[in-house]
């Protein structure tokens, strides 16, 4: 197992550094792939995602609320490692305090009592850590469910799964960690109740890019990047907003 992981990293670093090579801008890499992809996203999306997130939407607001905070605070576990690999010790504090706080005095994260006490907690991954040292993002494709990426941040998504997440670790790889340990149905449902949050938060937004983009896959693709490049730069006011979608 240890040696497929190893291989498929390999594969994924030496398209990365070819594309890199050749441009530090995103290029297509497989678009009409991609595009297939996307159109079934689309259908995912449609079917299963959107009527979940309206009923979601339908819940009261301390519950929403309740969810977001908790999946929020299970990704600062993420984020520690990478401000730390950044040099950023001050924002590695913050989400430390943050996370010990949340996760005692919040009730396990359903609150957030740490930005109350002014902690700054804002969302990193690897392929925003490799962004910030100039690391270009390489080919840009789609993923069947997991959407819009790029070369980098693939790589990045597969670096913090195995290596640098906790909350991966105790869970989709079952290890403990100091007692604690998890499921795979732990980890999946993390992340769908994160999905479905985001989704739910978004729907005006989604509606109105359909509906006002000529072509919603190049529409996509230049938000997706956008916010990307925002995230890597720290411009971005809000880590869960793609940006303006109403435009």
């Amino acid at each position: 197992m240890k040696k497929i992981k190893l291989i498929t990293c390999s594969l994924i670093l030496a398209l990365f550094v070819n594309a890199n090579a050749e441009s530090n801008s995103e290029k297509e890499c497989f678009e009409n792939i991609s595009r297939g992809i996307f159109q079934f996203n689309q259908g995912f999306d449609k079917a299963i995602m959107k009527p979940v997130a309206k009923a979601y939407n339908k819940l009261p607001e301390p519950v929403k609320k309740g969810t977001g905070n908790f999946t929020s605070n299970i990704a600062t576990l993420l984020s520690i490692p990478n401000h730390l690999l950044q040099g950023e010790l001050r924002l590695a504090t913050h989400a430390t305090g943050s996370f010990l706080i949340n996760s005692t005095i919040g009730v396990l994260g359903l609150g957030n009592p740490a930005a109350l006490m002014g902690l700054e907690n804002q969302k990193e991954d690897l392929g925003q850590t490799l962004g910030s040292y100039g690391v270009g993002g390489g080919c840009y494709f789609v993923l069947p469910f997991l959407g819009p990426t790029t070369v980098r941040d693939s790589l990045g998504m597969i670096v913090d799964n195995n290596y640098l997440d906790p909350f991966a670790k105790v869970t989709w790889h079952e290890k403990e960690i100091k007692s604690i340990s998890g499921t795979k149905i732990d980890y999946v449902g993390v992340k769908a109740a994160d999905a479905i949050d985001f989704r739910s938060d978004n729907i005006t937004n989604f509606d109105n890019l359909e509906k006002n983009s000529i072509d919603l896959y190049a529409a996509t693709k230049s938000l997706y990047l956008q916010n990307r490049k925002n995230k890597i730069n720290n411009s971005s006011d809000n880590d869960d907003d793609w940006g303006n979608l109403d435009n």
